[in-house]
């Protein structure tokens, strides 16, 4: 199970793999529909090229529905405007905007929604913005859908990071919505209530609903059966900044695995799928579609998902192994057999593409960096400053040192072992 020293020294010393890094960031944010977006497509398209010739790859089409922001503003009850941005897919406003009264729900757990039930309906929801790679991490999407469900008009979360608005998405797809804006701490302590009763804001929000179309690029590598490992990443950020950690550092980890591994792929038990996703960030839905899409037959033969999203910012790494516990021992022990330090979260967290596979039947893992660890810059993503600055070179070639021991050994593994990582 150990990676062979060549394939080790040849991402080891890959020095297209920090190359890669800030191109991508040099992309943008990559929002999903935006040029941003499709300069990323591009760059990852010219070097999966460069790395394999003669795998020219194929598009799958994704249809979602397309939204655009327009305006956003934030007015506070004393007439002041505070720094805000909309949430993906938050509804629009009327021309006169949205005004009432804020109700602060702190964290936002379902126990603080059911304590203030009668007081709700009729208010704009504030709550926080919670550390995402975390054990017990209540989802933003969640408490929107709680604030929603329970008659609130608008929906208001705060981030981690003073001076800073948070971004993300609302979950919304398509029909029924509230108004939905991320806002700095600062102007989360403007809205506490007080002895003169609730404070009021005004939300003003115009957007853009449009069809849209945006694709899953996929490189088939076979080896010498017809089963498959996917590797993955998602492409698509966030407006605010450089989307680096998040997942610039996937995307990266993913093109050095592939210039080292696809030379030797035809000599593995199975072959290497490498698949780029988008409208991740918009409820996963670029590999929902493709998972949804798979027959039978076809989910047999992914025998692992191995996902990678924001696997930089902190040296300690984290495989979410999303309920499959027999795939453990195996991420462990090629962990240990290459000098990496992994640690293993087993709940299904439902925060990347891995879900869709393991949701259907796949196992699938997360790599994810810095997690549980609040301290870490992983910290900061779906704000202002995640940006490059935010990433070590020696966080991301571990990344793709790890990433590519466990391709490798997922592989060559034998089949009653791949067989096993299927039990729950």
């Amino acid at each position: 199970m150990r990676l062979d020293p060549k394939l080790a020294a040849r991402i080891a010393g890959d020095v297209g793999l920090w190359q890669d890094f800030n191109d991508i960031c040099d992309c943008g944010g990559r929002l999903a529909g935006t040029q941003s977006e499709r300069r990323a497509f591009a760059l990852l398209r010219e070097r999966v090229q460069a790395a394999s010739p003669a795998n020219s790859g194929r598009s799958i089409p994704v249809t979602y529905n397309g939204w655009t922001a327009k305006k956003a503003v934030l007015r506070l009850h004393d007439g002041s405007e505070a720094a805000c941005h909309p949430l993906v897919r938050t509804i629009a406003t009327g021309k006169e905007g949205l005004t009432a009264e804020v109700i602060d729900l702190g964290r936002g757990t379902p126990e603080e929604f059911a304590t203030h039930a009668d007081e709700i309906a009729g208010r704009i929801v504030l709550v926080r913005h919670e550390l995402m790679f975390a054990a017990g991490t209540i989802h933003r999407r969640r408490k929107y859908d709680m604030a929603r469900e329970r008659g609130a008009v608008g929906f208001l979360i705060a981030g981690p990071l003073p001076g800073n608005v948070v971004a993300g998405s609302s979950g919304r797809d398509g029909g029924h919505g509230i108004p939905a804006l991320g806002i700095a701490p600062e102007t989360a302590a403007r809205l506490a209530r007080t002895a003169h009763g609730w404070p009021t804001a005004t939300l003003l929000i115009e957007t853009v609903e449009t069809a849209a179309e945006t694709e899953s690029l996929v490189y088939d590598y076979p080896g010498r059966s017809d089963d498959w490992v996917v590797l993955s990443a998602h492409v698509d950020g966030h407006d605010l900044a450089e989307s680096a950690m998040d997942n610039g550092s996937g995307l990266a980890a993913v093109l050095s695995v592939v210039r080292a591994l696809s030379p030797e792929v035809a000599n593995f038990r199975r072959g290497l799928r490498v698949m780029f996703f988008s409208v991740e960030e918009w409820a996963l839905t670029g590999s929902a579609q493709y998972v949804a899409a798979l027959g039978e037959i076809d989910r047999a033969k992914i025998a692992l998902n191995i996902n990678l999203d924001s696997v930089a910012g902190s040296p300690d790494i984290a495989a979410l192994t999303s309920g499959y516990a027999s795939v453990e021992p195996f991420l462990l022990m090629v962990a240990a057999q290459n000098g990496h330090s992994l640690r293993t979260v087993r709940p299904l967290m439902i925060n990347s593409d891995h879900a869709n596979f393991a949701l259907s039947g796949i196992p699938a893992i997360r790599l994810v960096a810095g997690f549980d660890d609040p301290t870490a810059n992983l910290r900061v993503v779906l704000t202002p400053a995640d940006t490059r600055d935010k990433v070590a070179q020696s966080e991301l070639r571990q990344a793709a040192l790890l990433t590519a021991a466990l391709v490798a050994a997922a592989c060559n593994a034998g089949p009653s072992e791949a067989a096993a990582w299927r039990a729950h």
